[in-house]
């Protein structure tokens, strides 16, 4: 099937800047649309940027001007650079892949499904 592996979290200093990277592996064909959301405690998961294939992005009023996402196609990877970092930017960080073709071979058929990573922890704190 179709697995999601972020990398990059930790902690970090007000101001500071951390870089996740969140690779998808599998039997996959194309993926649509990459993205990161993000829940802290006692809340609710939020978006916080996402990027389709045609490089159009979407940025949580939050970060904008401070994460920046990109991803390598050929590579099925997608990264949130974040900079400036705030302690309310503290939180379980979670890549997701949407509009996901992903190939059976043993039926010989694709199929297509939205798909989430295992989090990444991000701590900004002095």
């Amino acid at each position: 099937q179709v697995q999601l592996v972020e990398s990059g979290g930790g902690l970090v200093q007000p101001g500071g800047s951390l870089r996740l990277s969140c690779a998808a592996s599998g039997r996959i064909f194309s993926i649509y649309t990459m993205g990161w959301y993000r829940q802290a405690p006692g809340k609710q998961r939020e978006l916080v940027a996402g990027m389709d294939t045609g490089g159009r992005t979407n940025y949580a009023d939050s970060v904008k001007g401070r994460f920046t996402i990109s991803r390598d196609n050929a590579k099925k990877t997608v990264y949130l650079q974040m900079n400036s970092l705030k302690p309310e930017d503290t939180a379980a960080y979670f890549c997701n892949a949407e509009g996901v073709i992903v190939i059976d071979d043993l039926l010989g058929r694709t199929s297509i499904g939205d798909f989430w990573g295992q989090g990444t922890q991000v701590t900004v704190s002095s």
